[in-house]
This record gives structure tokens, sequence and C-alpha cells, in this order.
């Protein structure tokens, strides 16, 4: 058997295979990684494919959603308002109704209080397309992790959540407020946005808009807001709750201090104010809060005014209190709680449960303004309104009007038919006196606006109820026997009044009642001159039950309690008609009737 021939493998032959077979391994290698590379490259063609088709259904969605996403009708919470109340001076009297704010138009908002609210709040309003994109992604970042509550929304969100939407924190709602906030945007002016904005805003101190805030924090309307106040009110903004206690608390009036000097720079940064009326600003100061205990006394004036306003709207009291109405009334506030004080101060304590009650009521005779209507010491305790409802007694308060031969018209006749009259009823007769016998219906409301327009003016209702010579022989007589009452000097036969006397006529004064002495049930006092005319009723009630003033008028009887009561707030008034009671400024005298 033959022997096969043995190959001899020399270490050329090993590298010349080693060789082929790395390049073997190479050509794999290569081959893999161009097929790893074509895959990626398809994986990646695939995934970018994918997230176009994601961004373009994201976009067709929010499109789609955009279209259909309506604007909402404001909630019944933002368009509810309050009435207002003021005195004839424009002095805050209070007001009426479920929400303490007021609409008005951007124009009655002074241009820097509007700059304030913007550098405060949203510096890009004016460019903005109504979002915030940091803010919106750092809220949905927040509500993701469950961190804090983040803000900065636009001025236009703001207003979306405040008045268009409820306050539900969560990421579609967030995404709703942001559709509908663009939509605005594109659809609605800057401004009325704005207008919108400030007024539904919350300000702390119960104040929903910038003129309920101007009003609670600074006792003025918002037209009338300077720059430092202006700048106060936007500083609020960040946190109302805290910041309504300011001026009452010192740490939260030192950080509210330092925010409106941060927005006040703001301002001047971008030109809003100049650097002297930077310069020139002083932190303001404001109303204390919490306020006081209600003043009891006011509310008998809202009553009557709003009862007489809703009757000349033809509207219920609740739509009136609810109607963002300003009711100018007649009355003169700084005489009214003058008054109050006084009667306060000087009424004793109740004897035996017998409680004294004073009326006070001043109108302007010819005209028919009521400017002070005091019915009761507190409307908490008694919400009953004696100068307007109460009856009282009228005894000899009468007798000026009941002697013979004078003749009178409506309603001054009926008057005389009235065995117990009202304070307010028997004013009107005085006022007539002071007015040569115009009658002049007594009327609480001048003037009713809404939104900066008028809506309602009053116009005094007069009527002749006597002849003018009657009034001025009755003036007279008043005259002649000194405002204290006593018997009339007629003519001897045709029983025509002739003054005993002529003497100088200033004011004049009557002083009358029902019984005297320890048996005195009421008592009155009326001052009148051509200017005003006063009347105080003294009566008294315990159980409900009337009985005598007698021996409750501390160390005064009840006619010299009631005239000293009387003639101190004819002085508060000014004394108008020249002098006081006692001592009259002279004038000519009235001839009697012939």
């Amino acid at each position: 058997m033959n022997a096969r021939p043995t190959t001899r493998v020399t270490g050329r032959d090993l590298l010349r295979r080693g060789g082929t077979r790395l390049r073997g391994i190479g050509t794999f290698l290569r081959r893999t990684r161009l097929r790893r590379r074509r895959t990626r490259a398809r994986r990646l063609r695939r995934v970018l494919a994918a997230l176009l088709t994601l961004f373009l259904l994201v976009c067709a969605a929010v499109v789609v959603a955009y279209r259909m996403t309506p604007i909402p009708e404001p909630h019944p919470e933002t368009v509810s308002q309050s009435t207002v109340f003021v005195d004839t001076e424009g002095d805050y009297l209070g007001r009426r109704g479920p929400v303490d704010r007021q609409d008005i138009p951007l124009k009655q908002v002074p241009r820097h209080v509007q700059d304030a609210v913007i550098a405060a709040e949203n510096r890009s309003f004016r460019t903005d397309s109504g979002v915030a994109p940091s803010a919106i992604l750092r809220a949905a970042l927040a509500t993701v992790t469950g961190g804090d509550r983040q803000g900065g929304s636009t001025i236009t969100q703001q207003y979306v959540k405040n008045a268009l939407l409820t306050p539900e924190q969560s990421l579609r709602r967030k995404a709703h407020e942001a559709l509908i906030a663009v939509k605005l945007d594109r659809t609605r002016a800057k401004d009325d946005i704005l207008a919108g904005y400030l007024n539904t805003v919350y300000f702390g101190r119960g104040a929903a808009g910038v003129e309920s805030a101007a009003r609670n924090y600074f006792g003025i309307g918002a037209r009338d807001l300077t720059v430092s106040q202006g700048a106060a009110l936007a500083s609020i903004l960040n946190l109302p709750s805290y910041y309504e206690r300011a001026g009452a608390d010192a740490k939260v009036t030192g950080t509210l201090e330092r925010r409106w000097v941060w927005v006040l720079d703001a301002m001047a940064d971008s030109g809003a104010i100049s650097a002297r009326e930077r310069a020139a600003a002083r932190f303001p100061a404001f109303r204390f809060y919490p306020p006081g205990g209600s003043n009891g006394q006011r509310q008998y004036l809202i009553d009557t005014a709003s009862a007489e306003a809703a009757d000349r709207l033809g509207i219920s009291e609740d739509q009136l209190a609810r109607g963002g109405y300003k009711v100018h009334t007649t009355f003169d506030l700084g005489l009214q709680d003058e008054t109050a004080e006084l009667v306060r101060e000087r009424t004793p304590q109740a004897v035996k449960g017998a409680r004294l009650h004073t009326a006070v009521v001043a109108t302007v005779p010819g005209d028919g303004a009521v400017r002070v209507l005091y019915g009761g010491a507190d409307y908490a305790h008694q919400p009953f309104n004696d100068a307007v409802d109460g009856a009282v007694e009228a005894g000899t308060v009468l007798e000026p009007f009941a002697y013979k031969g004078l003749r009178f018209g409506d309603p001054l006749s009926g008057l005389l038919r009235e065995t117990a009259p009202t304070p307010l009823r028997l004013n009107a007769a005085y006022a007539t006196l002071a007015a040569d016998g115009t009658y002049a219906a007594p009327y609480t409301v001048a003037k009713i606006t809404k939104a900066g327009r008028t809506v309602h003016t009053a116009r005094p209702k007069t009527r002749t109820a006597m002849h003018g010579k009657e009034a001025a022989v009755v003036t007279e007589l008043l005259n002649v026997t000194g405002g204290e009452g006593g018997a009339f000097v007629p003519g001897a036969e045709d029983g025509a009044f002739v003054p005993a006397r002529a003497v100088p006529a200033g004011p004049v004064v009557h002083s009358a009642g029902a019984g005297s002495g320890p048996g005195t049930r009421t008592s009155w006092r009326s001052v009148y001159s051509p200017r005003l005319a006063l009347t105080l009723a003294l009566f008294a009630e315990r159980g409900g039950k009337p009985v005598r003033v007698a021996g409750l008028t501390g160390d005064l009887p009840p006619d010299a309690y009631a005239a000293l009561t009387a003639n101190e707030v004819w002085r508060l008034a000014g004394s108008p008609g020249g002098g006081t009671p006692e001592h009259p400024r002279p004038k000519p005298t009235t001839a009697p009737v012939p």
C-alpha cells in the first residue's frame, strides 16, 4: 500500500490562510454594519414619519378643537353686580347686592392704572397671543409630577379663568383655558379683554373689580385713582387675600410696599410713567381693615333710597341690588353722622324698660331733597324707621295749620286729619311754610347711573298747597310767639291773622307736643328757614306699647330736651338761613293778610 505524500505546511501558508479568513470576517462585519445602518436609517425614517404624523394629528386636533371650542358666556357670579349708594357729595354710603362688584367702562379707568396692572401681571399683554407657553408647560409639569400649582398666566388667561371657566386645577381645564384665550385674543380687542379682566379680578376685601377695590381700599372711584394708588392695587393682585390687610398689619404693609416699588420701577422702565412721576410717587394710605361694626344708622338711609330707586326704575329691590347701579342720594352724610352721634350721646339710659325714641328729618324747602333722616339708634336692633314710618302723636304741633281762615290744598289738607303723623310728613308741612306755600314731595334719590350712564334724574314734585301770604302770616305768628307755642292772635271780627307785634324773622321755631309736664306723651320741635326745614320728634315705648316721654329725658323736661337737641343739629347744619334758633339774624317782616 502506497503511502500518501505528506504536504508540508509552511508559516507562509498559515499566514495566507489566516489572512483569507480575516478578510472573510471583515467582509462579514462590513456587511453586518451596512445592514444595521440601512436598518437604522429605515427605523429612523419610520420614527420621524411617525412623529411627523403624530405632530400633524396633534395640529389637526388642535385646529379642530380650536374651531369647535366656543367662547362661553360669563358665569352668573361674574355677571351679578352690587348697587352702590352715595350721598349728595358722592361719598360712599353703602351697597346692596350679593357680590361687591360694579362694571365700569375702560375709559373710566385711568391709563396709569391700566399700565400698572399690565406691569404687575403680564408685561407682554399688548403684543402676546393670549397665552404664555412657558407658563402652560410649568403648569403641566406641576400637574404631572404633583408639584406646587403654578401661576404666570397672561391677563387673557386669567380673565378666561375668572369669568368664563371654573377655577378647577387640571391639565384638561388648563388646555381648555389656553384654547379659549387664544380665540378670545384673535376675536376681541385687547381693550375689551382688559376691561373684562379689570371688572372681574379679585382684589381682596371682598372686592371684585377695580371700581369696588378703589372704594374699599381708598374710599374713591376708580377714575380718581392716583399713580401710587393704581400701582398699589396692581401689586395686591399677586396675593389679594394676604395683602387685603395693608394699612392695618405692619408686616403685610411692608411686603406690599416692596412689590409696589417693583411695579412702579417696571412702569418707569417701560415708559408708562415719567421719571418725574416715579420720583414723586409715595406709598398711599389705606382705609382701615377690617372695618368696624356695620353702621346701623346708614342702613335706614339705604332702605329708604333703595325702595325709592327701585320704584323710579320700575324694578324690584332685588333686581336693583344685583343691577350694578350707582344711586346718588340727597343725604348729607356728614350731617347725618353728626346727628346720629349727637343723639347717641344725649339719649339717657332706659328707665324701667321704657325706651326713648328720637326721629330727626331735615329737608330742602321748595325742593323736597332729604338731607337728614335719623330713624333709630341701631338698625340691627330696630329695622323700623321712626322718621319715615313712626306715627307720633301730634298734639299741638298741627295748631299752626288748624286756625280757621287758612286754606290748604293737597296733601296738606289730609295732614290736618291725622292725629299721629310721621315725622317726614310733618316736616314736609313746615317746609311748605318755609317755601311760601309751595309743597315739595320729599325724595331721597337725586340720580341713578349705570356704567357711567344716567338712567334716572329726579325732578322735584311741587304744587301750591297754600297761599303764599297765608304761609307768610303763619311764619310771622310763629316768630311772634317766640316759637314756644301759645295762642295765636286772630283779628276780632273776620278771623284774619294779625300779628301782635312785628319782630325780626330768622329761623322760625315751633315747639309742641301731646300732653305737658309729667303727662307729656310726645314732644316736637320744628325749625325752618328758606334753606332748610328741620323736624325732631320724641316718643317712647315699653314692650312695644307707647308710654310717656316725661321722666325719660334725663335732667331736662321733654320740651327743653327736644329744643336743645334740635338746636344743636341746626348748628351742625351750619345754621342755614342765618343765625341760630336762639339768636336769629334779623330780616324784614312780612305784611299780614289784609
